[in-house]
């Protein structure tokens, strides 16, 4: 504290309470505040949203992480930091990855909040296109007593976007059978649609490469495969309709979009 003094008498543009950034930890603050560090780490966020909001500190981001790290040793339970520390990275800076870490650090000393792993699941989803961590971030959530039930539609989502269809159904259909607002059974049908359409889509792909290769063409209609014994029986989609056919591309669609049905 004698050496903060000492600083801040520096002749300097001020800018209030910016010397705070010198301090080395969180944890040799705490021991002076005699069991007030709650208290303290109050202090500290109020004046590091007013020190983040003003765009004439050009530098300000330098100091992200400590900062919002020393709000945290001081109060370890004090949720809104971590989430407003990661918007802060993700918004201002662009830097994700200090994101989930500040993230990650709230998960960690506070393992009951489902918002730390929701919030790094959208982020990692929304700016990283890292659908398999996204996943991950959700199947935390949902693990987590009291999580909403949206975590569990997120989850199912981001098991699609990474190609992990097997769980994407199951977890379509569990919320299709389990949901009570027809809304929501609305939309997990519409996604088993989606799902079951992907996994047709391959199985009919590959059935089609085989009669590729055997006939140096493709079938002329999907019929061709049964009668050529690639496959037994066509797939129908969700509703039961038959998928529409390209012969010249080899591809299968629905006959309507899955969020048209």
């Amino acid at each position: 504290m004698g050496l903060k003094a000492r600083i801040d008498r520096i002749p300097r543009r001020k800018i209030p309470g910016s010397g705070i950034i010198y301090i080395p930890s969180g944890k040799y603050m705490k021991m002076a505040t005699f069991g007030f560090s709650s208290v303290l780490a109050d202090i500290i966020y109020i004046w590091a949203i007013q020190y983040y909001a003003n765009t004439a500190i050009e530098d300000r981001y330098a100091h992200l992480a400590h900062i919002f790290s020393i709000i945290s040793e001081l109060d370890p339970a004090y949720v809104d930091p971590y989430v407003v520390g990661a918007l802060i990275a993700v918004e201002d800076t662009r830097d994700v990855g200090l994101a989930l870490k500040i993230l990650d650090a709230g998960l960690d000393k506070n393992p009951g909040q489902w918002i730390f792993p929701l919030e790094a699941g959208h982020y990692a989803h929304l700016f990283l296109k890292d659908y398999a961590l996204a996943k991950e971030y959700y199947r935390k959530t949902m693990e987590i007593p009291g999580a909403p039930e949206i975590a569990k539609r997120l989850f199912a989502a981001s098991s699609f976007k990474s190609n992990d269809l097997q769980t994407a159904w199951e977890t379509w259909l569990e919320v299709y059978r389990t949901a009570s607002d027809p809304q929501i059974r609305k939309i997990a049908s519409n996604h088993l649609y989606q799902v079951k359409s992907a996994v047709d889509a391959g199985i009919v792909g590959e059935a089609v490469a085989r009669f590729r290769s055997a006939y140096g063409r493709n079938p002329a209609a999907l019929e061709d495969l049964v009668r050529a014994g690639i496959l037994s029986a066509l797939p129908k989609d969700f509703d039961d309709k038959d998928y529409l056919f390209n012969p010249e591309t080899g591809e299968i669609k629905t006959q309507v979009s899955p969020w048209k049905r």
